[in-house]
């Protein structure tokens, strides 16, 4: 199996202890699979990677493309998700939900 492409990691919220802590966990239900379907839907080489806490719950869920290092704040619909995957294929971070 070939190293894919990219990778999106996408913040789950847990943390040391175990215990799921912010916001990106409570949001996001769901979310993994339809990224997943995108992909193959799509077309895209890339990997989905649940994350432990990003560290950016102020402006979460947050989801991260690498290695363009794109990180994505809001990301709190299938809407947000299809909005990122449109700029990724066009070569664009997704401005709206870019963090700078």
């Amino acid at each position: 199996m070939a190293v894919p492409e990219r990778q999106i990691l996408v913040c789950q919220s847990f943390r040391a202890g175990g215990e799921p802590k912010g916001i990106c966990h409570k949001q996001t239900d769901g979310f993994l699979q339809y990224i997943e379907e995108e992909i193959l839907d799509r077309g895209l080489d890339m990997q989905v990677v649940a994350t432990g806490c990003l560290k950016q719950c102020e402006v979460g869920p947050v989801m991260v493309i690498q290695p363009e290092n794109w990180w994505f704040k809001g990301i709190d619909s299938e809407e947000a998700i299809d909005a990122v995957l449109d700029s990724l294929e066009a070569g664009e971070p997704a401005a709206d939900y870019l963090i700078s």
